[in-house]
Parts: structure tokens; sequence; C-alpha cells
């Protein structure tokens, strides 16, 4: 028998609905819309299926008020994460979000209509307090307060939802599982001891030992239950781990093991996480729950330390067992043994006795330069999707993003970049220069700073799309504002994939020199109050303050800062 929801009840929102869903969305044509968030529609899909039961909507102002201070909803049940809608106060204004309000909540991907929600209440939460409280400190190094900051609008709206449908995924159809489905499927199979495993990063044998270690010591199954949603960036790609998580499958005892996928968006908060973590398998069914060292932590904060001690989560976890009613399986290090060819514990292995391990910063190395991977420490099956998805550096694309006034040189070395980039083969090269983009994409803009961010935004937009299948992307815009310069980035990177090598060029030729040699006379134009927002002189150029090289025409020649850059790319393994 399936372990019991939390709270008692399974909130399947979705069956609870099915009877009025024709209804409900007849009523969405005269509603006002809200477009979710990728964040958002996790959140909703997990609150209509079940897998964040008790809860039945967003949180009001008392529930998250009480689960941010003391990891409880108002009624004393114990959830430790807050789940919140947010909006902006355009939203609000726009679409007249007020107590008792029904609204329509949306698919970002299709527009779908997918709930209703009934509004309880809108408040502006303290999003410094949200950050200390939840995740341990307002520091932008967190990468949840770091989307607090600059994703997350001001004011939240709690309610109840009613479901209309379930978000329409097209990717690995028959590995998502809802928390009634898998319930059913464990009760078809005679499953009465399953033990979670919780992971949003690829799988090796040392994982593969650690699963199948715990379900011989609790006599029971495994769920392999992978988060599929938001996770950390600079995460492997969910499409390239689930083909991981589908070959070492393959290497389960007949009969032990089950995958299943999890659209859950994590938010690395340590030992938070892992209560809500293990609230969420208890929803699914599972009666125990592998808890890691360092469960769900990001990484290091910007003095350099942990955000959470190693066993903070586990700790946690153990403070509330008695509420979570899922037994905590506390995750073991494994280290390989060259001598009898088998994984054993850390702190089971006698002193003196040779181990090997590689580091996941050693993993990506070995990735990035097509350095072997040895099979005691993963499977040639696994690895093989590994390489496919990530190929060594010479093999990635990259982008080369310039950023400098109007006549600076830049367009002269992109041009001279690309014909030296071509002589060395290998890969397509795509040169993007600010006014041919603006005339091919974005002829409709002006020079407005909106105008200039959205042009460049469409330029990261294709350069992403390029560097992904290994293309050398040459951008050369003027891009005179920090954060633009900032957005383009991080949406390459997010959206490169192994190709997200993104290097920022600032050609800092001095402003003088670019108007005494500007032959178009636009500067002119511009102190005349001919043309309106020119960088340099009504709009002023912002000087990155992280760029990975600057040149300057006016001391170096274009061949000279050409050289530089090929040498910067060799550096980098990626010629």
């Amino acid at each position: 028998m399936a372990n019991s929801p939390h709270g008692g009840v399974l909130k399947d929102l979705i069956a609870r609905d099915v009877r009025i869903a024709n209804e409900l969305e007849e009523e969405t044509q005269s509603l006002p819309n809200i477009i979710l968030t990728e964040r958002q529609l996790c959140d909703l899909e997990l609150i209509m299926n079940g897998g964040f039961s008790p809860l039945e909507g967003f949180m009001n102002e008392a529930n998250y008020t009480s689960v941010v201070d003391n990891l409880r909803l108002v009624n004393g049940t114990l959830f430790s994460m807050p789940i919140t809608l947010d909006v902006s106060k355009a939203d609000i204004e726009s679409i007249g979000i007020m107590p008792g309000s029904r609204i329509t909540l949306r698919d970002p991907r299709d527009d779908e209509a997918l709930a209703i929600i009934t509004v309880d209440d809108v408040y502006k939460p303290d999003q410094v307090r949200e950050a200390i409280r939840v995740f341990g400190a307002d520091d932008p190094a967190h990468p949840s307060v770091a989307y607090l900051r600059k994703n997350v609008k001001e004011f939240y709206v709690g309610g109840k939802v009613q479901a209309i449908r379930a978000p329409i995924h097209f990717d690995y159809v028959a590995l998502r599982y809802t928390p009634a489905e898998l319930r059913a499927h464990f009760t078809k199979l005679a499953w009465r001891r399953v033990v979670a495993f919780q992971t949003r990063n690829p799988m090796h044998r040392a994982h593969r030992e650690l699963t199948v270690r715990a379900a011989r010591q609790h006599r029971a199954n495994v769920l392999i239950h992978p988060v599929v949603g938001l996770t950390k960036p600079g995460d492997v790609d969910h499409y390239t781990r689930v083909r991981v998580y589908e070959a070492i499958m393959q290497k389960y005892p007949n009969g032990m093991g089950h995958l299943a996928l999890l659209p859950l968006a994590m938010r690395m908060a340590g030992p938070r996480e892992a209560v809500w973590h293990a609230i969420i398998r208890k929803n699914f069914g599972a009666t125990h729950f592998i808890v890691g060292r360092d469960h769900a932590g990001p990484g290091k904060n910007s003095l350099g330390k942990d955000f959470y001690g190693p066993y903070d989560a586990q700790d946690l976890v153990m403070k509330y067992r008695d509420e979570l009613q899922i037994e905590m399986v506390p995750f073991q290090q494994m280290t390989y043994l060259p001598s009898t060819d088998e994984y054993q514990p850390v702190d089971e292995v006698p002193k003196g006795v040779q181990t090997l391990d590689i580091s996941g910063t050693e993993l990506r190395r070995r990735l990035r330069t097509g350095a072997p991977i040895p099979d005691w420490f993963s499977y040639d099956a696994v690895v093989k999707v590994l390489r496919e998805s990530y190929p060594p550096r010479h093999k990635q694309g990259f982008v080369l993003f310039f950023t400098g006034l109007h006549n600076s040189g830049k367009d002269q070395i992109a041009k001279a970049l690309q014909v030296s980039l071509y002589e060395q083969g290998g890969r397509s090269v795509s040169l993007l220069l600010g006014e041919t983009v603006r005339q091919e994409l974005s002829a409709e803009l002006g020079y407005s700073r909106e105008d200039r961010h959205k042009n460049l935004q469409r330029i990261a937009f294709v350069a992403a799309e390029l560097t992904r299948a290994g293309a050398a992307v040459i951008a050369a815009p003027i891009a005179p504002h920090e954060a633009s310069r900032e957005a383009a980035r991080e949406t390459i990177l997010q959206n490169g994939g192994a190709g997200a090598n993104v290097f920022l060029i600032h050609v800092a030729t001095p402003l003088d020199y670019c108007e005494r040699t500007d032959r178009k006379g636009l500067f002119a134009k511009a102190r005349r109050g001919e043309i309106v927002g020119f960088s340099g002189v009504d709009d002023l150029y912002e000087v990155p303050s992280k760029a990975d090289i600057t040149v300057d025409v006016s001391r170096q020649g274009v061949p000279e800062i050409v050289h530089s850059i090929l040498l910067l790319l060799e550096a980098q393994s990626l010629l």
C-alpha cells in the first residue's frame, strides 16, 4: 500500500473538477487572464495533480507568512516552501485583481486555459525577509535569491484554484505520472515499500549502487524521481538527463526500479527543500526518501562558503520525521575500490585501502576535452548520451559579443575575425552586425532604452540558437546598457546548450576618436539634435564591468586585436 498523502487526503483537483471542467472553460471566455511564468506553471501542475497536497491553490498572505516564519500552514500542517503567484502593480490595475475576483491561469507555451483562481487576497511580501528565512541569506549568489530579485514581481495573489486541464507535455509522456497514477502503479505491482531518489543531475554507477543498496537494506523497490522543471542555472538539460536515466535503469536488477519524472521548479533551499521534497514524495506514494549530503544545496555564497552545512538537510528532515511520516534514508557517499571492483560507503572502507573517485568538476573537464571516462565510474551507454549532448570544447559553438560606440571599430574587427575563423575551419561562422540586425529583424524599433533592450534580446535569441547548433557567432551591436548586456548573456547561457560559451569584448575606442573619424557624420547629426538617443551624445554609454577582453583601435591595429581574440579562444580550447 502506498504512503498516505500529506494532510491525509490527496488533493487531486483534476479529478475533483472533471465534471465542471467544460463549464469552467466556458467561463474563461469572460474572465481576465494571467499568463503564467515557467515556475508558476510547474507549481500549478503540482497543485492540481496533488503533488503539493494539502494545498489547493497559491498561498494567501496568512499561509505565506506562516510558512516563511514557521514552516507551517495556518492550520498547523507542516509545509516548508512558500508557493506563490506573483504579479506586478500594472497587472493588478489592468486586470482588476481584487479579493473575490476570478481569473484564468493560462499556459505560457500555448495560451491554453488551465485553471481559474478565485482571489483570496493580494499582498505585498517582504521579499528580503523571504530570502533570509527561506534561503538563509539575501545573497544573490543563491540562484533563487537572484530569481527573487530579477524575476519575481512585487505582489502576490493568494487563492484556491479550480482545474480545467493539466498542462500538456510532448516529451517523455510515458514517464510522466501524477501522484494518483504512480500510486496505482505501486498497487498494481504490489510495491508496499518504495525508496524515492531525488536528482537533478545525471546518474552514474555510484548512484546506482547507492539506490540498490538502500532498496536492499529496507527490503523495498526504488523510485528514480528526477526533477524536470526549473533547476539550477547551468545544470544539464532534462532531455539529456532523461536519456541517461533511461540508460541506467537497464542496469537495475529486474523489477527493482521504476523511473518517473517530476515537473518541479526547484528552489535549491537546502534543509527546507529537503522537507519539501519529502512531502512531495510522500504524496506520490513513497514510503522512504533518500536525503543527500548538502541536499539541494546551491553551492557557494558570495563569501565563498557553502550556503548550508553538509548535514543540515538531514537534521531538519529528522526533526520533523513524526509529522512527515516518510522514513529518511541518509545518503551514503559511495567510493570505488579497484581491488575488489565494487562501490562501498566511504565510512565503511578500511583505512589504507585504495579508493577512486571522479568529481563533478573533473567529469565536466573530461567531457569538455574528450578525455576518457573509465567504466568503473559510469556506464558506456551513459557516457555515450553525455558525449552526444556535450561534445568536446573544440566542437562547441561560442558567441563573441562586441560592445562599443558607433565607429569604435567593432564592425571592422568583427568582419576581420569572421575571415580568420573561416580560415580556421571546423564550424560555421555567423556575423550579426548591429545595423544589419536592425534592418532585418528590428526595423520597427527606435533608439529608446526600451527599444535598444528589445533589439539586443533578439540578437541574443538568434545567437543562442546558432551556437547551440555548434556555430561561432560574432555579434556586434552598440549595446550601451549594462543591464541589457547582462540579460542578453543570460539568454545565451540558458538557451545555448553546450555551446553557451559567451565572451564580452569591449571595444573601448575613446569617444573623441570615434567622433573625429566618423565619415558618416552621425555624431555631428546627433550634436545638432537631428538624431535622438545617440550613444555617447545624449544617451550614456555604460562601460562594461566584466569584459573578457578590452581593445582600442586608436592604440591597436585590427590584426593585433583579432589575434588577441583568437588567443582567448585558444586558451579556452575552443579552436
